[in-house]
């Protein structure tokens, strides 16, 4: 396994990691190893944008749109100037 130093980290943002450390009853070095765990394997999970929009809304049950049904016929954009 490796090992890595954290130099001239913020008293606050140390302060801050152990009392998350001590809430989630780990200490600061586990809490630290969770923490780079999960933002590494959000940053490969993104997807998309299709895929970000269904996941934001999925947690909400979706959304269910009402389509018109299509009466004329597709037709070519005009590009005149």
């Amino acid at each position: 396994m490796a090992a890595i130093t954290i130099r001239n980290l913020d008293d606050d943002l140390k302060a801050q990691l152990r009392i998350v450390a001590a809430s989630h009853g780990r200490s600061m070095e586990e809490e630290a190893r969770v923490i780079i765990r999960q933002a590494l394997s959000r940053q490969g999970k993104r997807g998309g944008l299709g895929s970000r929009i269904h996941s934001r809304f999925a947690a909400v049950g979706g959304a269910d749109l009402e389509l018109p049904e299509r009466k004329d016929k597709a037709r070519a954009a005009s590009v005149d100037e």
